[in-house]
């Protein structure tokens, strides 16, 4: 791929400063601390970026995406086709606020066949070029077991077996490959090809015969275990949903959203005969065609586009000359309003009402997740999925200490827990917690959708100060929560008191409250058990044990006299001066 870099900071962005090429390639809206807030890709970059500054935005985003920007890059590319897979892979890497993505940025595994001699048989997220392919299956577990079956009736081999001097797999009867069976192992190969074509009624046989001979045996729960076996081919490799003449080689595409959590439905047909489907779940910014091209983009990075796709909203220009070189000829895209392929396309998209439904229960159901979406709903945050809160702990001065806790979705996440000493001479909360923000800020990569202070409204305003000092101030939320009627103290904002509904917040600072504690008693019975004799220049532990056998304990050696202290074992005149001296100064 042929591409050029460039970049021009214009603080913040505006319009006047653009000088961008009319040539293809993908741009990066910037902020100031270098993190990426969007990725796009162009036909014409000057043309698509000055859209941006329009009075009238085409998408509700923009103005919020141009005011948090500071700098724009860009990068040029060979076509437009090579701007789409670049903006993929952009995307990937920094997962842009403003951007559409795939929620758990995860490919479906695949079954192939790989490009040998003696093919073998595996179960993959990438296949290789030139492997036949299968899936994607959005049940992997499926997917696995449906190998284990084909290895397991017809002996294909599988990436365990060499293929040269046998193998475990051979002796167990799972393969027929090259060293059993050489001249044979082709039919083997077509047979599975079928198979997975869609030709399950070989193996079905199979598994029909088996369960009936395990059934006339009173043998039911091997019978039961065919039986399962018959339902997983079925859903996996031939499930057919409705037939219809139309549906020769097409795609139908579904998208529902739930705010910003949405599913993409994929349903494919092949000869009449819906054959199965695949969901996406993506974090949804506003755009139908930005998300469903980021899903499309994806999925057919790793199979061959259908004859035609039917899209619940037009795809640009770039995506359809991708789409049609990833197939090799030309793929019809459609959004048919009425007929057969209209039936299809609202089929798909109930499919992914019904998901996207399921998913939202499934995330309700979580006593945890629902508390921060309650408390994110009424204080106008965008989420409360990650909550960073501090506190500090001190006993008139002494062991001076911080910690940090963080709550992922409602929940205490104790691994990213964060313990600090102060490490300067103050002694007043709000500076050691300027201290201990300005260290946690050095090693942040992620920031939270809270950062929340135990405090009141000084120790907002000094800590919101400490943000702006070190360049970060509004990446992210800061509010303190005071103890006297849970008061949350926001910049800009009149305080509230806190009820029931914002339960999250509270727990985030009572927990921070007690991790703290927690660490200033531990530092606080260490230092409780030293013994005060331990500074004394030269008395190492076996020399205090020894003063201690000898006097009895820390009254004797305190009130002891010089000539006593030399009396002890190993205590020399020079170290018994000291410790005399230690107590008497």
């Amino acid at each position: 791929m042929g591409i050029d870099l460039y970049r021009f900071t214009p603080m913040p962005v505006d319009s006047t400063s653009l000088n961008l090429p009319n040539k293809s390639g993908v741009y990066l809206f910037r902020h100031e601390d270098g993190r990426v807030m969007y990725v796009g890709k162009a036909t014409n970059l000057r043309t698509r970026v000055k859209s941006y500054f329009s009075k009238k935005p085409d998408r509700d985003k923009i103005p919020a995406l141009v005011a948090s920007s500071d700098d724009i890059e860009y990068i040029i590319t060979q076509s437009p086709s090579e701007a789409l897979i670049l903006e993929r892979e952009l995307i990937r890497k920094h997962k842009p606020r403003y951007n559409s993505r795939l929620k758990d940025d995860k490919s479906y595994p695949f079954i192939s066949l790989t490009n040998e001699e003696f093919p073998r048989i595996l179960y993959t997220r990438f296949p290789s070029d030139g492997d036949l392919r299968w899936g994607p299956f959005p049940d992997a577990g499926a997917a696995k077991r449906v190998i284990q079956l084909l290895r397991s009736q017809f002996g294909i081999r599988d990436k365990d077996c060499n293929g040269k001097n046998g193998c475990f797999s051979k002796h167990i009867g799972l393969c027929r490959g090259p060293c059993v069976d050489p001249e044979g192992y082709p039919e083997i190969v077509r047979t599975v090809t079928k198979i997975l074509d869609g030709n399950a009624s070989i193996l079905i046989e199979y598994l029909q015969k088996e369960m009936d001979e395990a059934s006339d045996r009173l043998d039911y729960e091997t019978a039961a275990n065919k039986r399962d076996l018959i339902a997983t081919v079925n859903a996996t490799i031939s499930k057919q949903v409705i037939h219809s003449r139309f549906y020769q080689d097409c795609d139908a595409v579904g998208f529902a959203s739930n705010g910003e959590n949405a599913v993409l439905v994929i349903l494919h047909t092949k000869n009449g005969v819906i054959q199965g489907e695949v969901n996406y779940p993506l974090i949804h910014r506003g755009d139908v065609t930005d998300s469903v091209s980021l899903v499309l983009s994806e999925h057919y990075s790793n199979r061959r586009p259908p004859k035609m796709l039917l899209v619940p909203s037009p795809l640009s220009d770039q995506l359809s000359k991708w789409l049609n070189e990833r197939r090799g000829n030309t793929v019809e895209i459609r959004n048919p309003r009425r007929g057969e392929y209209a039936k299809l396309r609202k089929m798909a998209d109930r499919n992914a009402e019904i998901k996207s439904h399921h998913k939202s229960n499934r995330r309700s159901g979580s006593l945890e997740q629902a508390a921060a979406d309650e408390a994110a709903r009424l204080h106008g945050y965008d989420s409360l999925n990650h909550i960073v809160c501090f506190d500090m702990a001190q006993l008139r001065g002494d062991e001076r200490v911080g910690a940090a806790i963080v709550l992922r979705n409602g929940r205490p996440s104790k691994k990213e827990y964060r313990t600090y000493r102060i490490k300067t001479d103050v002694m007043d909360d709000i500076r050691m917690m300027k201290e201990v923000i300005e260290r946690w800020l050095k090693r942040q990569d992620e920031w939270p959708d809270l950062l929340l202070l135990d405090g009141g409204e000084v120790h907002l305003s000094h800590v919101y100060k400490t943000l702006e000092e070190n360049g970060v101030a509004g990446n992210f939320p800061v509010a303190a929560l005071a103890k006297k009627e849970d008061t949350l103290w926001r910049i800009d904002t009149d305080p509230i008191i806190l009820d029931r509904a914002s339960r999250v917040l509270v727990h985030a600072r009572d927990e921070a409250h007690r991790f703290a504690n927690t660490y200033h008693r531990k530092r606080r019975s260490k230092g409780g058990l030293k013994s005060p004799i331990e500074d004394i220049e030269g008395l190492g532990a076996k020399k205090i044990q020894a003063l201690l056998r000898h006097f009895g304990g820390i009254k004797g050696i305190e009130n002891a006299s010089q000539e006593q202290l030399i009396g002890t074992p190993g205590i020399g005149k020079e170290l018994a001066e000291r410790i005399f001296i230690f107590f008497n100064r």
